[in-house]
């Protein structure tokens, strides 16, 4: 029925692009900030919706596969924060550059890796995006470095490679991410002054969940203005639940790095759905009415789902078929993540290197050699 009545009603019917009142980001250390309105077309405002879904519906998967043993280890969820990772990706260049922390899988998905090769990666097959070798924590591709899990190490590899842009006069920029459980660590404070002190082009943001681990920010840090953090470093504190509050703070954090004026600051404000991992319950430092009260006011996908529609770019029989194509890739993604084979362990040694010879590589034992093909 639905597809009758999006087939009845014409594309032209349709508004090309409305303009929306988005809410003023915190400044500091900048005499002005981003724009308090934003244009969103028609097209856009479909692909962020399409995106944002495919990842948090990527996500309850995960959640089913884990408590189906067939995902291990590791695994820290990301519903609940579609806005950030979809906003940050349509703001910046293919060729800008992306490092995160542990949870990673709406940054790898929005990167452009496909569902399949994530949902491989997790169940540790060999058509996952790292060959089924890193898991949750550690996907990589193109421009984008993971996934890194040890807390708040990232960031001073995130400088490096700004560093790197700089270096070899690339008018490109790295978006340098982690929680806000990780902002009281020294390497973070460390990397701020050396980023400073050599103008680099990258955006520190700290996406604000509310909760490191299982500690609220109040309980753990004395300040919990986190773009203020830096100093000396101008920052900007934003509606992370918001899709295109995000994009545009992105806009405007990356022209200021492009302009040659050196690093800038974000705190996203947003929220995670899941518990920190997903051997957290999620519920014992805080209470169901509080995750409900968030999904009920300030749901990213609810909210541009009825900016669309109240303002004319799209139907609410269009959004379900595409909520429907969403949920027919995903099971397909899973198909193949559950029945994709393993790596061979002759595999094990492969990848150390980048596009370098072939070298042998010791196993278990002195007597056990793989071979390491980049």
């Amino acid at each position: 029925a639905s597809r009758v009545m999006v087939a009845s009603r014409n594309y032209a019917d349709f508004a090309s692009e409305a303009t929306f009142e988005i809410k003023k980001c915190d400044l500091h250390r900048l005499e002005e900030g981003p724009s308090t309105t934003a244009v969103m077309t028609r097209e856009e405002g479909l692909h962020y919706y399409k995106t944002m879904q495919t990842i948090r519906r990527m996500e309850l998967k995960s959640d089913q596969l884990y408590k189906q043993k067939i995902i291990r280890g590791f695994c820290h969820l990301y519903d609940g924060q579609e806005a950030c990772c979809v906003g940050l990706e349509v703001a910046i260049k293919p060729t800008d550059h992306v490092i995160t922390a542990y949870r990673a899988h709406g940054f790898t998905y929005a990167r452009g890796v496909p569902v399949r090769e994530i949902l491989a990666e997790l169940t540790g097959r060999k058509g996952g995006c790292v060959k089924g070798k890193g898991g949750s924590m550690h996907m990589y591709t193109k421009n984008f470095y993971g996934g890194n899990g040890i807390v708040g190490a990232q960031v001073p590899l995130g400088a490096g490679i700004a560093l790197a842009c700089k270096y070899f006069g690339k008018n490109e920029v790295c978006l340098t991410l982690y929680g806000d459980g990780a902002a009281n660590q020294g390497q973070i404070f460390e990397t701020y002054n050396m980023a400073a002190l050599w103008k680099l082009p990258c955006v520190f943001i700290c996406e604000n969940n509310r909760y490191g681990m299982g500690t609220s920010v109040e309980r753990a840090a004395a300040s919990t203005d986190y773009y203020k953090r830096g100093d000396f470093i101008p920052g900007l504190r934003v509606d992370g639940m918001d899709v295109l509050c995000v994009r545009e703070a992105a806009k405007f954090a990356t022209e200021y790095c492009r302009a040659g004026k050196g690093p800038i600051l974000m705190e996203l404000q947003t929220y995670r759905y899941h518990g920190h991992s997903m051997s957290d319950p999620g519920i014992s430092y805080r209470t169901r009415e509080e995750i409900q009260e968030v999904r009920s006011k300030s749901d990213p996908i609810t909210l541009l789902k009825d900016r669309m529609v109240n303002n004319n770019l799209a139907s609410i029989e269009e959004l379900k078929e595409i909520d429907v194509a969403v949920r027919k890739e995903i099971e397909e993604a899973a198909q193949f993540a559950t029945t994709d084979p393993e790596p061979p362990l002759e595999e094990l040694g492969n990848h150390i290197y980048f596009n370098e010879p072939p070298f042998e590589v010791r196993g278990p034992n002195q007597w056990i050699r793989y071979k390491s093909v980049s």
